[in-house]
């Protein structure tokens, strides 16, 4: 055999890696340095050329990739790009504002632009719990036996047809303080994850169609139209009234927006329209999100109040002051904040 006849050997990959690298390292090498200056400093401290050139140089690297993953090169090359690319992705792209700027961000105009983006899921979502109030009132109102049926046990708190007014007065309405550690901090708690647990399922359970979310809501109307009953066959419907409102407004304003969230969803699905359903999602689902973060918010809050404050207001019409307070002042957040935004885009 001459060494003509020899089969000819396929180059090196590590030389067309070298290759490949020596014409382009200069470019990563200069965006490592910016991304790890960037990394520690703050992207604040880089100068206004140098923030010009990070896009550029970051579309370079990704090219880079592109190319090295198509050629097969070296697997510390790859890892090496996929590295600097990511890095550099959340710099060039990311958010530019701190997670506090940002968490006011989304109080001033994300959240009550979402509301008012929402009308016709919000109404649907008030629609199903008033349902739920009025079929668990007159059936409760009925038979006071179907009570249990409509409420849980963690919810009863031992209150039931076997209660007396005098036990419902006493240790329920106008139950005295129970001090700041026990209403602050456990009840207050407490009721904070019974009810987010609620609210996030509302919202989550739109990806099937919104079906779950609508039984689940009326579901809480059901619960408390059994409340209802049961305490209006024992003379105390309007203090009963007073002493949720003073907390239901905001609690269920919450539990309102989250179902409208899920709702938001379970149309963007159901009818897509001109728009893929994934298209649908992607476009309106951040919107529908803003919902379910702001419910949870305002369930912190309902938290609070019926932990601590709603013992403290030991007065059935001063009770009606502030849950109407509380009204106004949501209502007037919801329709006026971020509406200059708005119109400057």
């Amino acid at each position: 055999m001459t060494a003509s006849d020899a089969p000819t050997r396929a180059p090196a990959p590590r030389l067309r890696s070298a290759e490949f690298r020596k014409k382009r390292e200069a470019a990563w090498a200069r965006l490592e340095e910016l991304v790890t200056r960037a990394e520690k400093r703050g992207i604040g401290k880089l100068t206004t050329e140098e923030l010009a050139q990070m896009p550029l140089l970051y579309r370079t690297a990704s090219s880079s990739l592109s190319v090295a993953r198509a050629i097969a090169l070296d697997r510390n090359l790859v890892r090496y790009l996929e590295n600097l690319v990511l890095r550099a992705y959340f710099l060039v792209y990311g958010p530019r504002t701190r997670m506090l700027e940002g968490f006011g961000s989304f109080l001033r105009r994300g959240f009550p632009q979402a509301v008012r983006a929402n009308a016709v899921p919000l109404l649907i979502s008030f629609m199903s719990i008033l349902v739920g109030v009025f079929l668990g009132y007159v059936l409760v109102d009925r038979n006071e036996a179907l009570f249990y049926m409509f409420t849980p046990a963690d919810l009863s708190g031992g209150r039931g047809p076997e209660s007396t007014a005098a036990e419902l007065r006493n240790e329920e309405i106008f139950a005295p303080w129970s001090g700041p550690l026990q209403s602050f901090v456990v009840f207050a708690n407490a009721l904070f994850r019974h009810n987010a647990t609620i609210s996030l399922m509302a919202f989550g359970l739109g990806v099937f169609a919104g079906a779950p979310t609508l039984l689940l809501l009326c579901y809480q109307g059901l619960t408390f139209g059994a409340f209802l009953a049961l305490h209006q066959h024992r003379g105390l419907l309007v203090d009963f009234l007073g002493w949720v409102s003073i907390h239901g407004v905001t609690e269920f304003g919450a539990i309102v927006l989250a179902g409208a969230g899920g709702l938001a969803i379970a149309g963007d699905i159901l009818f897509p329209g001109r728009h893929g359903r994934l298209d649908n999602l992607a476009r309106h689902g951040k919107t529908a999100a803003k919902l379910g973060g702001g419910a949870v918010l305002m369930l912190f809050v309902a938290g609070t109040i019926e932990g601590g404050l709603r013992e403290l207001v030991n007065d059935t019409p001063m009770r009606f002051v502030f849950a109407l307070t509380t009204a106004v002042l949501w209502l007037s957040y919801f329709l006026l904040a971020g509406r200059d935004d708005a119109a400057g885009n």
